[in-house]
């Protein structure tokens, strides 16, 4: 592992104008870059937050055509960061349904990782919203650990959170840091959120980077915010609040090793019957 860096989160409200939510992220992944960024996370649909569930699939753009893309890797580029694009909405050839895709960019402006959320978000909340995002999106099917000069980086997305057992195999295939970019509802934020995010640093002894979607987009979806940076020991050392910003913290990557050696619970697994 190499030596501490400067990792940011993004918190923004997406709405449905591509070109806005792109140039807005773009603002502030520069201003995250003149803090000392060296890595910057983005949320989940960060260039596109469309509230009409109907109308995701036909807003899905292929990833040849995606202008996120090549906006965020020229950024990464001009600014000698890695960014995470927490996913786009990315449409599949010969599918109906799209992915939806996180990217992580490094300092030459190449994307070294992709990941298609594995997890998809069907629920009826006791508020009334209803969520059916396998209708929209084909769930994918494989974990990735991605290389940074830090040490590796276990990409999820969203709803993935409340899975623990993905992440604890991430942990063991050498991730020390977790993704988990976001567009949390505000019931089940107010809810879970902190709980869950501080259970799997703790459970995996890794640091978590969520990045995430708030306030009321186009449409009137509501998401959560709170941003969170948790250290291995399972403290939150940022939160982004409910509000548009961007929030920081300073990640020691031997910080991992010795946390996991107080508490070994990575090599501790028994077989069992049920």
């Amino acid at each position: 592992m190499s030596n501490s860096f400067k990792v940011a989160c993004l918190q923004v409200t997406a709405g449905r104008d591509v070109a806005a939510n792109i140039e807005k992220a773009s603002a502030m992944v520069r201003e995250a870059a003149s803090a000392g960024a060296s890595l910057i996370c983005l949320p989940e649909n960060a260039t596109l937050l469309e509230s009409d569930q109907k109308m995701v699939p036909e807003r899905a753009i292929y990833e040849q055509e995606h202008p996120g893309l090549p906006a965020f890797c020229s950024l990464a580029k001009e600014t000698k960061s890695w960014i995470l694009i927490g996913s786009l909405s990315i449409r599949l050839r010969d599918q109906k349904r799209a992915a939806n895709r996180s990217y992580l960019i490094n300092a030459d402006g190449a994307v070294t990782a992709r990941y298609d959320k594995i997890h998809l978000f069907d629920v009826n909340l006791a508020s009334g919203e209803s969520y059916r995002e396998s209708d929209n999106f084909r769930p994918g099917d494989k974990a990735v650990v991605a290389e940074t000069p830090w040490g590796g980086l276990g990409m999820t997305v969203c709803y993935d959170l409340r899975f623990p057992h993905l992440y604890r195999a991430l942990a063991k295939a050498g991730a020390s840091f977790l993704s988990v970019p976001s567009a949390f509802t505000r019931p089940t934020g107010q809810a879970h959120w902190h709980t869950l995010l501080r259970a799997r640093a703790i459970e995996t002894g890794c640091y978590v980077f969520a990045p995430a979607q708030c306030g009321e987009h186009d449409g009137g979806r509501k998401t959560y915010g709170h941003s969170l940076i948790v250290d291995p020991w399972g403290e939150v050392l940022a939160d982004g609040g409910e509000a548009p910003g961007i929030v920081y913290a300073e990640v020691d990557p031997k910080a991992v090793e010795t946390v996991r050696a107080r508490i070994p619970c990575l090599s501790h697994d028994r077989d069992f019957s049920l």
